[in-house]
């Protein structure tokens, strides 16, 4: 797993598929190569203060590390945009709300599973 770094390519997750969740919200977008799956995690000052948001972007980039990778898909860019409420809910409703939110973004790609 690689992780986003420029402003750009967060721009250009942002113009592709959103899909809400309790803690958070996964933009996706499909890349024009089949390189390895990239990530990138953002949190606004709505959220709270440095520390607040830091917090929800660790347990952001904790459930990403967990999560089973071949339901992510080679080729592809995804931005979790934290939310206030990621500081209250419990670990295990994130990582499931994760998995869940992949399934959104790709449907039908995990039809037999």
């Amino acid at each position: 797993m690689e992780r986003l770094k420029q402003r750009a390519d967060f721009l250009a997750a942002a113009t592709g598929t959103k899909v809400p969740a309790a803690g958070f919200v996964l933009q996706t977008r499909k890349r024009a190569d089949d390189g390895p799956v990239r990530f990138g995690f953002t949190v606004s000052k709505k959220v709270g203060n440095a520390v607040e948001r830091n917090r929800v972007r660790r347990r952001l980039k904790e459930v990403v590390r967990l999560s089973d990778p071949v339901r992510m898909h080679s080729g592809h860019d995804y931005v979790l945009v934290g939310r206030q409420a990621a500081l209250k809910l419990p670990f295990d409703r994130m990582i499931n709300d994760f998995a869940g939110a992949l399934r959104r973004a790709h449907p039908g790609a995990h039809a037999g599973r």
